[in-house]
């Protein structure tokens, strides 16, 4: 395959295939957790070392993301018992995870250390809320808000509007067709014991919620809730012999940006987000393209997002992104299911972690819906996609995540069945 850009920046392919995730783990996804971020960090990292069939003895290396809302990395290492050869603790929020994970491979293949705990805890509801109205603002007058904050772009729903309406002015774009995003969602999370929302919805039920900002109403918008997430990360040889089968690392592309990557109005067109750029990078390191792809996860902090990203890596042409979405593509049983656990819209807003984590669970063949356990201890899924059944895709053997900071910036990654 060849890259689509003037630009080869792909990375050797000795790389490809040689790291793994091994283990995954997260907290309940609540509403007024009662915890501090050290408390949920520490948690979710414990449910990750568990899955994996790690001690603290196992790993040595520790990043994090947040956005003024968490607790560092070595305070959670030493509430565990894990000593580190390398750690780091980044500022950022959706695009980060597929991009640390991107570090962690690099890490470990440079020798730095050998086994990588990613996690990110927050109180994303009862303290630090993205639109500066929780208990605690996480929304300075400093760095890019200097600029936004002049034009009323204090959330991020104001600030991707109007990316949103540039899309249903150029390519006729429907609100009715959008809205599928959270109908789709909304069905799968039904069958996800873990969802904070489990309701399904219609897309009647979307276009008469309030509105919040145009074309953005209630229901367009991603859950806030309190929660922490951990990923596992290590090299191949290590990962055979850890608990479950690996989830194999064939391509990551992360932090990408468009020419600007604040005011990147100025630079390509509105609607065009940073996957244009990113796609370049991502399948000819993966070896496959779109089309090869069985589940993604395309972050979702609104319904807009998640049909942009699926246009512009390459899922449908340029303007068809509202078809793509409400045609049943994106639902369980259709061609390419799309946010298997409701993702940011229905399960839990995480900064793109859980999307990650469902995306190793269905190349395991483990996720944890509704259906049956089994004598030997493994549950018997059913492949029934009715309300509060199964959410397991059959036979997966390639996915795709999608992560979004904004239209400016994105990340994502290609993983294979081990």
């Amino acid at each position: 395959m060849t890259p689509n850009s003037d630009m080869d920046v792909s990375t050797p392919r000795s790389m490809r295939d040689q790291f793994a995730i091994v283990g995954v783990g997260e907290t309940t996804y609540t509403r007024g957790s009662g915890r501090s971020t050290r408390a949920l960090g520490t948690w979710a990292i414990r449910n990750a070392m568990e899955d994996a069939g790690l001690g603290p003895d196992d790993i040595d290396g520790m990043l994090s993301y947040s956005n003024n809302d968490s607790t560092p990395a070595t305070f959670m290492a030493g509430d565990l018992g894990i000593r580190l050869n390398f750690f780091m603790d980044c500022y950022g929020g959706g695009s980060s995870t597929e991009a640390l994970i991107g570090m962690a491979t690099g890490v470990i293949a440079a020798g730095m250390c050998k086994t990588v705990v990613i996690f990110r805890a927050m109180n994303g509801f009862s303290q630090v809320r993205i639109g500066g109205t929780g208990a605690r603002s996480a929304v300075p007058v400093d760095g890019d808000n200097l600029h936004s904050r002049a034009y009323g772009w204090q959330s991020a729903g104001q600030m991707f509007a109007p990316s949103f309406l540039r899309h249903m002015y150029d390519y006729g774009t429907t609100p009715e067709q959008v809205a599928m995003v959270k109908v789709v969602h909304s069905e799968h999370a039904s069958n996800n014991p873990k969802a904070l929302y489990k309701k399904r919805l219609t897309v009647d039920d979307v276009l008469s919620s309030r509105m919040i900002c145009k074309p953005l109403h209630l229901l367009d918008c991603c859950v806030e809730t309190d929660n922490a997430t951990a990923i596992i990360v290590t090299s191949i040889d290590r990962a055979r012999d850890c608990k479950h089968r690996p989830a194999i690392i064939r391509s990551i592309a992360g932090r990408v940006c468009k020419p600007r990557a604040d005011m990147h109005y100025q630079a390509g067109p509105i609607s065009t987000v940073a996957g244009h750029y990113a796609k370049d990078i991502l399948w000819p390191n993966a070896g496959v393209g779109p089309e090869d792809i069985d589940v993604t996860g395309a972050y979702d902090a609104f319904t807009f997002t998640t049909m942009l990203q699926l246009e512009d890596y390459g899922f449908c042409k340029k303007g068809e992104g509202g078809q793509y979405v409400s045609d049943g593509t994106t639902r369980l049983g259709g061609k390419r299911p799309n946010n298997t656990s409701g993702g940011h819209l229905c399960e839990g807003y995480t900064h793109g972690m859980n999307m990650v984590i469902e995306n190793v669970r269905q190349l395991r063949g483990d996720v944890d819906d509704s259906c049956p356990i089994g004598p030997d201890g493994k549950r018997q899924h059913t492949y029934d996609y009715r309300e509060g059944g199964c959410r397991q895709v059959k036979d997966v053997e390639l996915t795709a995540n999608l992560g979004w900071a904004n239209p400016g910036t994105g990340s994502a990654m290609v993983m294979m069945r081990g």
